[in-house]
């Protein structure tokens, strides 16, 4: 079929779909609610999702500096009868996985991440007041301890985030950590912390709203090196931790499934 053909044959199935829902809104009524039910009953007994994502767009923030996404439209509704654009994308961007393989030799790559590990109880360790007096504040085992000890037992399957208030920072060149000298400072775990987890705890992952796993300064990145490869993984970049509590909401983190992968920008929510 000719492409002329294929755009006109495209533009017609689009107006008939119009026409369809103009003339039948009872079916177009019993669909939406068929879909809310879904959501409804999907989360019941939890009051609230919150989205844990940034959206991300040339200016988001990267490790590397350069932006981490190129989008290109590649049909225009206008001449094409839809839409569609090619996506460049660094995997280490926005809100994002780092997979057991991104530093380990032969660690689960991001579509290996068992699925039972993507929805897991969040636990919050807030070290905001830290990380006000010190840039490079980080998850000590003492603030675990100290969590352990208000909240209980760190669940099994659990994701430990850190908050450090590093949010706030996002639309401002501090969020990327660089001072005047060009040294990175940022918040995040220290190793003992992410020891103290794999050796005492079922804890599947651990999460910064940081760009990394490690504090900014690293030279050796020793908590990203003690973390994945023992077949756990990390989120950086992860958003809205101050609407969610320390205990009680539960981590949906929607992984990209690309084969081989190191990692990737993933879709995370939180019911609470």
């Amino acid at each position: 079929m000719c492409h002329h053909c294929v755009m006109k044959s495209v533009k017609n199935r689009m107006l008939s779909r119009r026409h369809f829902l103009k003339a039948a809104p009872a079916v177009t009524a019993a669909a939406v609610i068929g879909a809310g039910t879904g959501q409804v009953s999907l989360a019941a007994g939890a009051k609230r999702i919150v989205d844990m994502t940034y959206v991300i767009d040339e200016a988001f923030p990267t490790w590397f500096g350069p932006p981490g996404i190129k989008i290109s439209q590649a049909a225009k509704f206008e001449e094409s009868g839809f839409n569609a654009f090619n996506l460049e994308i660094f995997e280490h961007t926005g809100t994002h996985v780092d997979a057991p393989l991104h530093f380990s030799a032969d660690g689960q790559s991001v579509e290996e991440i068992p699925v039972e590990s993507l929805v897991c109880p969040l636990c919050v360790i807030d070290i905001r007041e830290k990380a006000e007096a010190n840039d490079e504040a980080q998850v000590t085992p003492d603030d675990l301890r100290a969590w352990i000890s208000k909240h209980g037992e760190i669940p099994n399957g659990a994701c430990i985030a850190m908050n450090s208030g590093w949010q706030k920072h996002v639309t401002t060149p501090k969020f990327a950590g660089f001072n005047d000298a060009g040294v990175r400072h940022y918040p995040g775990f220290h190793v003992e912390a992410a020891k103290m987890l794999i050796e005492e705890t079922g804890s599947v992952a651990i999460a910064t709203d940081s760009l990394s796993l490690d504090i900014g300064s690293t030279q050796t990145f020793d908590t990203h090196y003690a973390w994945l490869p023992t077949n756990r993984y990390g989120i950086e970049n992860i958003a809205n931790l101050d609407n969610v509590p320390a205990a009680g909401a539960t981590l949906f983190v929607g992984a990209p499934t690309h084969r081989g992968g190191s990692g990737g920008p993933a879709r995370i929510l939180a019911m609470v």
